[in-house]
């Protein structure tokens, strides 16, 4: 019931839970045709989502006539989000038990994959693609720092070049200067440990011996 009176919501308070307890123990009778089920008060709305034909349960359904206009998914808080989507969060989980071995991630990347390859955005659509079959969508650190040595840039330069890439096309095509000094660091001798056969008299066992010269102690 409601006396139209004018308020603020820091005005209401909740009812007390034997209150709400006698509400949802209600029984409704659905109005959806040919359901003609009885459902308690509580369980109702999840009843009623369950039916296609929404037009007649509408009436019964509760709508938003006044406060705040419903703002944008996408512009809400993460903690907002996951209200809004509490419950179809718990349908895909549900989902993914049953279906997909419990891999809610993969459910999730695929609903968003079919979703850009119906609005035709492919581009996007084959970059997500790559990163969920581990392809990724930039290039190999080795093949990077073949460019950058074949092109005979400086480090200064490759991640001046690096930084514009990023910024005008929005995509890490390139790796950072970071990836590609370890790659160059892989190639250099003395990466790798070693050990001399048979080991050696008054010689460190240390591996991480830096540089070595390959032929020192041989006559």
């Amino acid at each position: 019931p409601s006396c139209w009176y004018p308020c603020f919501p820091t005005d209401l308070v909740t009812p007390v839970k034997s209150f709400l307890n006698i509400l949802d123990n209600l029984s409704i009778r659905c109005p959806v045709k040919e359901c003609d089920e009885e459902v308690s008060h509580g369980k109702y709305g999840q009843h009623l989502s369950g039916h296609k034909e929404m037009k007649e349960g509408e009436l019964y359904s509760y709508i938003n006539k006044g406060g705040r206009p419903r703002q944008h998914l996408l512009s809400l808080t993460r903690r907002a989000q996951k209200h809004r989507l509490r419950e179809l969060k718990r349908q895909v989980k549900a989902f993914a038990e049953k279906e997909e071995g419990g891999d809610i991630k993969a459910v999730c990347m695929t609903l968003f994959l079919l979703a850009l390859r119906a609005k035709n955005e492919h581009k996007q659509a084959d970059e997500l693609e790559a990163i969920m079959q581990g392809r990724g969508s930039g290039l190999h650190p080795a093949v990077c720092l073949a460019i950058r040595i074949n092109t005979f840039l400086s480090c200064s330069q490759y991640h001046k070049m690096y930084r514009t890439v990023k910024a005008v096309t929005g995509r890490q095509i390139f790796q950072p200067l970071h990836a590609l000094r370890t790659a160059e660091k892989a190639l250099l001798p003395g990466y790798h440990p070693f050990e001399w056969k048979p080991p050696l008299k008054n010689v460190s066992t240390n591996t991480e011996v830096g540089i070595i010269d390959g032929l020192s102690g041989l006559p």
